[in-house]
C-alpha cells in the first residue's frame, strides 16, 4: 500500500514528484536495457609491493561469476575508485575468462586494475554491473536489477603492508532441496589480519553505470551522468534464503537431521521440523543452510571486516563484500560426508600431514560416485594437498605443510576442505553436491631453550638472579618476556602459549630477540628502585617470546629454572584465630628470625607488620598493625587484637627492614587465617558439611587437618575427625548419628603445616574462627516470575527513550515446596542476573522480600534467577530462570529543522529499542548520497545526522538544501536473535 500524505506549501508537491518518479523508475532507469548474466562477485586489495612502492599505490583484482546461457558477455567493467574518480565506462578490460571446476554453467571473469590514491584515508572501490541473472528467487525481479559489490581499503603508512581477505573458493555453489548446504569462502589475509564475517542483503545501484559515472575526464561512450559516487540500497524485496515468505509458507522451510560440526557456531546440529536456518559462522565465514525447500537461484551478500592487531588493541582496516550464489535443484542425489583431522597445535618448524576421506551419499535412485577433494587456504601454496583415491568406496587425499618460524599467529590458520561428487550423467535435477569442513592450525613459537637461574650479590649488597638462555631459534620474534614466582608452578599444558596469571608467575622484565641474559634485581616497577631479592627464598623462572604484529603469536614457555638465594628471610608461621568475636576478636601472628648469609646483621632492622581484610587482598588494601614497627630482632610475635573474626578473614604480610645508607626491604609472602563455614548437607537434615579456605606461603597439604564440634553455644570443644587439606582448603562430612535436627552446632578446624627443607618448621598449627549453625533443612526452591515488559505500549509512545529515561524489570517470586521437607522460611534471597541466554550468572544483590527491581537499565533483555538463603547460611537449589528479550521496535521521524535553535536539530530515532547499531545513508531526489554514518549504543545520540552534505573545498561541510531526502537504515537490534532490518523512507529538511 502507498500512502500519499499532503504536506504544507510547496512540500507536497515535490513529494508527489518524488513518488511519480519512484513508481515510475523501473521503467527509466537505464539498466534495465541490459541483459542478465552476473551472478557473484568480490574485489580484493593489495598494497603496491614493487621495488620502489608508493603506499598510495593500490592493487586491485575484482572476480566475477558469469551464466553461460546467457548471451551476454561482461569483456570490460566500470570502477568506481573512491575519491570521486572513476575507469570511465567499461574502462577495465578482463585479463582471464576461465570455467569453474566441476561447474560448466559459469565462468571465472578476473579483472586487474590499480589506482593512485590522492591522500591517505579511508576509500570505498565499487563495481555496478548490468545485469543480475535471471532466476533470483530471494528477489524481485533479479533481471532488471544492477550487481553491485565494494571493497573498503584504508591507506596508512603507519600500518606498514596490506592485504584486503582473498577467497579461495567460488561464489558459485550448488544446493539440493531437503538437504543441508554447506558454503565456505576459504578466506585469508595474507598479513594474518583477523577476518569477521557478516550476513548481509545483495545490493544494487538505481541509477545503474551511467547514471553513476560522471563526466571529465571520461568523454563519449565511457561519459555519464552521474559524479562517480555511486548510491547503493538492498535489492528490491530481499530476503534471505530461509525466510519462510519465498516458498508463502508452501512448503515451510524446515530443518533436516544434520550432525553439525564442532565447535557448532557455524554449522549447529540440525532440528528436523524446525524453522529452516541460514547462518555464518562470524569466525571462520562457514554458511550453513539447513535446509532448501524450493528450487531456483537465491544470491546473498556477505561483508568481511579485517582488524588489525595494533599495541592499543585492534583496529578495523578493511571491508570486502563478496555477493554470491546458490543454485538449489530438486535431486535424487545424496552428498558426500567427509573426515578431516582434529584442529591441532603444532611448534613452528614441524612439518603437518593430514589424512582427509570422504564417502558419497548412496541409495538405490543414487548410487555412489567417484568424489573429487579440493583444499582452500592462504598457505597453499607453500602448502600441498593430493589426491591418491576417488572411491568409491572411499576418497583419499593428504595435506602437507612444512612450517616456519615466520607462519607463527596468533589466531589459527583455516583449511577449508571440499568433496564433490560426480554424477554420472550430472544435469539440473541431478548436480554434483558437497560436503565441507574447516581444519584450525595454530603455529606456535617454539620454546627457549636451557633457561638458567645463578644467585649472585649485586652492588650494595643486594641480592639477585642472573639468568641465561641459548640463541632463540625464531629470528623474527620480537620480544623475551621473563616470569618469576617463589617456589615450582604449574607444568603448562601441551598448546599453552605465553604465561598464563593462573600459574602465579609474575612478568619481572622485558629484552630484545637477540638478548640471552637478564639480571633480577626484584625492580620495584613504579618507583624503579632495585629491592634486591629475599634471602632463603627459592626463586622460579620461566620465559617466553612474542612475534610482531599484525600476525602476533606467541611461543611455548620456556623450562622452569629455579634457584635459592643464600641465608634465610623473615618467614610468617602462624595466623592462628585466638578468639571468635564480632569486635574483640584475636588472632596470634608468628614468623622466623631471619639469618644473613654469613655473621650477624650489622645494621639496625625491624619489622613491619600489616594486615587486610580477605583471602586475597590488593597490595594497597594493606594497613599496619596497631603496634609497631618492632625493632628487636628477637621480636616474632604479635597478637592482633579488636577484629572481627567472626564475619571476616584477615591476611598479614611482613617486611624485614636493613636500615643500610640504602635501607633493605624484603617481603614474606602474605599467609591469611583460616575460614571455616558449616552447612546442612541434605534435605533430611542428617549431616553437616565442614568446609575450609586459606592462602598461606607453607604447606598445609601434607599433614591432615583437626575438626573440632561443640553441640550448642558453650562448653567444650571436641575432636571428632581429621581430613586432608589441599593446596587453598579442605572440606569434612560430619555425618555422626547422634546429629540431631532442629540442635545449634559449633566448629572449627586446626590446620598442621610446615615449609619443606626446614625440619623446625614442621608443625604449624593455626585455627579457624569458630562457626555455629542450627542443623536444619535447606530453603526450599524459590519459584520466579519476570514481568515482561510491553513492547507494544512502548513503540507506540511519541517518544521512547527520553533524555536520561531507562529501563526496570521487575521480579516477583514464590516459596516453592521443593525437595520435599524443605525449609519453606527462608531468611533472605540471593538475585542472580545475566544479560543474554547462556553464559554465567552474576550476583546482583541480596533482598529479604519476595520481589525485586533491578532499574536503571540501558535495555530490558536479560535473565534472572533466585536462590533462598536460611538463617544457618544454608542455599537453596537455584530457581526457574526467568528470560525477556529485548523489543523490536525503530521509527523515524518525516520532518526535522536544523537551524541550531536546540529544537529538532538532528535526524534521530523517535522511537527504538535497544539497537547493536545503525549504518544510515541519505540520498537526495537525483539518487546521489548525501550522508552517511554508523552510530552504535555507545554513541548518545542514533543516526544524528545534522543535515550536512558532503564535504567541499577545504574539507568544509556542505549544508544540503531545504527538501525531501529519502533515506535508508540499517538496524541491528540487541535482542538475543541479532535481528537485523532494513528501514526506507523519506524525510524533509526545514530550516
Amino acid at each position: 500500500m502507498i500512502q500519499f500524505l499532503l504536506l504544507r506549501g510547496g512540500a507536497g508537491a515535490r513529494l508527489a514528484l518524488l513518488l511519480i518518479l519512484m513508481l515510475t523508475g523501473l521503467s527509466l532507469r537505464p539498466n534495465v536495457a541490459q541483459a542478465s548474466h552476473l551472478r557473484a562477485g568480490d574485489i580484493q586489495a593489495k598494497v603496491d609491493t614493487t621495488a620502489s612502492p608508493n603506499p598510495r599505490r593500490i592493487f586491485f583484482k575484482m572476480v566475477l561469476y558469469t551464466d553461460n546461457s546467457s548471451p551476454v558477455d561482461q569483456p570490460s567493467a566500470t570502477i568506481f575508485f573512491g575519491d570521486g574518480s572513476s575507469s570511465c565506462i567499461d574502462g577495465i578490460p578482463r585479463a582471464v575468462k576461465r570455467a569453474i571446476p566441476g561447474n560448466t554453467d559459469t565462468s571465472v571473469n578476473i579483472y586487474y586494475f590499480e589506482h593512485i590514491y590522492p591522500a591517505t584515508g579511508g576509500y570505498n572501490v565499487e563495481f555496478i554491473g548490468e545485469n543480475r541473472n535471471d532466476g533470483v528467487i530471494n528477489m524481485t525481479d533479479s533481471k532488471n536489477q544492477s550487481f553491485y559489490i565494494r571493497t573498503y581499503v584504508y591507506i596508512d603508512p603507519a600500518l606498514g603492508l596490506n592485504h584486503s581477505p582473498v577467497f579461495t573458493a567460488p561464489a558459485v555453489d550448488k544446493a539440493a532441496t531437503s538437504q543441508v548446504f554447506l558454503h565456505n569462502p576459504g578466506a585469508y589475509d595474507a598479513d594474518q589480519d583477523s577476518l569477521a564475517f557478516h550476513l548481509r542483503a545483495s545490493q544494487q545501484v538505481p541509477a545503474g553505470i551511467r547514471g553513476s559515472v560522471g563526466g571529465f575526464p571520461c568523454s563519449g561512450q565511457g561519459a555519464g551522468t552521474g559524479n562517480n559516487t555511486p548510491a547503493p540500497q538492498s535489492v528490491p524485496n530481499f530476503r534471505y534464503p530461509n525466510d519462510q515468505a519465498i516458498t508463502a509458507g508452501n512448503p515451510r522451510a524446515v530443518q533436516v537431521a544434520y550432525e553439525g560440526v564442532p565447535p557448532y557456531i557455524g554449522s549447529p546440529i540440525g532440528v528436523p521440523g524446525a524453522d529452516a536456518i541460514f547462518i555464518q559462522d562470524v569466525n571462520t565465514g562457514q554458511i550453513t543452510w539447513n535446509a532448501p525447500v524450493a528450487v531456483g537461484f537465491y544470491n546473498v551478500a556477505f561483508e568481511v571486516e579485517e582488524w588489525r592487531r595494533v599495541p592499543l588493541g585492534r583496529r578495523l582496516i578493511g571491508k570486502v563484500i563478496r555477493d554470491m550464489q546458490i543454485i538449489v535443484t530438486a535431486s535424487t542425489n545424496l552428498r558426500p560426508t567427509i573426515t578431516i583431522p582434529q584442529d591441532i597445535c603444532v611448534v613452528a618448524g614441524s612439518r603437518i600431514t593430514g589424512a582427509v576421506t570422504a564417502v558419497d551419499g548412496a541409495s538405490p535412485s543414487s548410487p555412489q560416485s567417484p568424489i573429487t577433494l579440493f583444499a582452500y587456504s592462504g598457505v597453499i601454496p607453500p602448502a600441498t594437498f593430493r589426491q591418491t583415491t576417488t572411491g568409491p568406496p572411499q576418497a583419499t587425499g593428504t595435506f602437507s605443510w612444512q612450517t616456519t618460524c615466520s607462519n607463527v599467529a596468533k589466531v589459527p590458520y583455516l583449511v577449508v576442505f571440499k568433496a564433490q561428487d560426480n554424477p554420472a550423467t550430472p544435469s539440473t535435477t541431478n548436480p554434483v553436491l558437497i560436503d565441507e569442513k574447516t581444519w584450525r592450525i595454530t603455529v606456535v613459537g617454539p620454546p627457549p631453550q636451557n633457561l638458567r637461574a645463578t644467585p649472585a650479590v649485586a652492588a650494595g649488597g643486594l641480592n639477585s638472579m642472573v639468568l641465561n638462555w641459548d640463541t632463540y631459534t625464531c629470528a623474527n620474534a620480537a620480544n623475551f618476556y621473563i616470569y618469576r614466582r617463589v617456589n615450582p608452578g604449574p607444568v603448562p599444558g601441551g598448546c599453552e602459549t605465553g604465561i598464563p596469571a593462573s600459574s602465579g608467575y609474575v612478568r619481572i622484565g622485558t629484552v630484545g630477540p637477540n638478548v640471552t641474559t637478564f639480571t633480577d634485581l626484584n625492580t620495584d616497577p613504579v618507583t624503579k628502585v632495585n629491592r634486591g631479592l629475599d634471602r632463603g627464598q627459592n626463586y622460579c623462572y620461566r620465559i617466553y617470546a612474542d612475534f610482531p604484529l599484525p600476525a602476533g603469536g606467541e611461543s611455548l614457555a620456556s623450562n622452569e629454572a629455579c634457584a635459592q638465594v643464600a641465608g634465610r628471610g623473615a618467614m610468617l608461621t602462624n595466623v592462628d584465630v585466638a578468639t571468635t568475636s564480632t569486635t574483640t576478636g584475636q588472632i596470634a601472628v608468628r614468623w622466623t628470625q631471619p639469618r644473613p648469609v654469613s655473621g650477624t646483621f650489622t645494621s639496625p632492622v625491624q619489622y613491619n607488620l600489616s594486615r587486610a581484610e580477605g583471602l586475597n587482598p590488593a597490595a594497597t588494601a594493606f594497613v599496619p598493625v596497631a603496634h609497631g614497627p618492632f625493632t628487636a630482632l628477637a621480636d616474632t610475635s604479635y597478637v592482633d587484637q579488636n577484629l572481627d573474626t567472626q564475619n571476616k578473614q584477615y591476611t598479614y604480610k611482613l617486611e624485614f627492614v636493613q636500615a643500610l645508607a640504602t635501607p633493605i626491604s624484603e617481603f614474606s609472602p602474605t599467609a591469611s587465617s583460616v575460614r571455616v563455614s558449616a552447612l546442612p548437607a541434605n534435605v533430611a537434615a542428617t549431616a553437616i558439611t565442614v568446609n575450609w579456605t586459606f592462602n598461606v606461603p607453607w604447606d598445609n597439604a601434607t599433614q591432615p587437618t583437626t575438626i573440632y564440634r561443640r553441640t550448642g553455644n558453650a562448653g567444650p570443644y571436641v575432636r571428632i575427625g581429621t581430613a586432608p587439606s589441599t593446596a587453598t582448603g579442605g572440606t569434612y562430612a560430619d555425618r555422626d548419628p547422634a546429629l540431631v535436627k532442629g540442635q545449634d552446632y559449633c566448629y572449627y578446624v586446626e590446620t598442621n603445616g610446615r615449609y619443606p627443607g626446614f625440619t623446625f618448621l614442621s608443625s604449624l598449627l593455626n585455627r579457624s574462627q569458630e562457626r555455629c549453625l542450627t542443623l536444619i533443612s535447606p530453603p526450599c526452591t524459590p519459584v520466579l516470575k519476570l514481568l515482561t515488559t510491553n513492547c507494544d505500549s512502548l513503540a507506540n509512545l511519541n517518544e521512547f527513550p527520553r533524555q536520561g529515561e531507562r529501563y526496570s524489570n521487575r521480579l516477583r517470586w514464590t516459596v516453592g515446596n521443593t525437595p520435599a521437607g524443605c525449609d519453606a522460611a527462608p531468611a533472605s534471597y540471593k538475585v542472580f542476573y545475566r544479560p543474554t541466554p547462556t553464559g554465567r550468572f552474576t550476583l546482583l544483590g541480596t533482598t529479604t522480600t519476595t520481589s525485586y527491581v533491578h532499574g536503571n537499565l540501558t535495555f530490558s533483555g536479560g535473565c534472572y534467577a533466585i536462590q533462598a538463603v536460611a538463617n544457618s547460611g544454608a542455599v537453596s537449589d537455584t530457581s526457574n530462570v526467568a528470560c525477556q528479550d529485548n523489543c523490536v521496535f525503530f521509527k523515524l521521524p518525516n520532518i526535522f529543522t536544523p537551524n541550531g535553535d536546540g529544537a529538532n536539530d538532528q535526524f534521530r530515532p523517535k522511537n527504538s529499542s535497544p539497537v547493536r547499531r545503525v549504518h544510515f545513508q541519505a540520498f537526495n531526489r537525483w539518487g546521489v548520497k548525501v550522508f552517511e554514518n554508523t552510530t552504535t549504543a555507545d554513541d548518545p545520540i542514533l543516526i544524528n545526522w545534522d543535515g550536512g552534505g558532503p564535504t567541499g573545498e577545504k574539507n568544509a561541510k556542505v549544508k544540503t538544501v531545504d527538501g525531501v531526502y529519502f533515506y535508508l537504515a540499517e538496524v541491528e537490534f540487541a535482542d538475543f536473535a541479532n535481528t537485523k532490518r532494513t528501514y526506507k523512507g523519506w524525510v524533509e529538511i526545514v530550516r
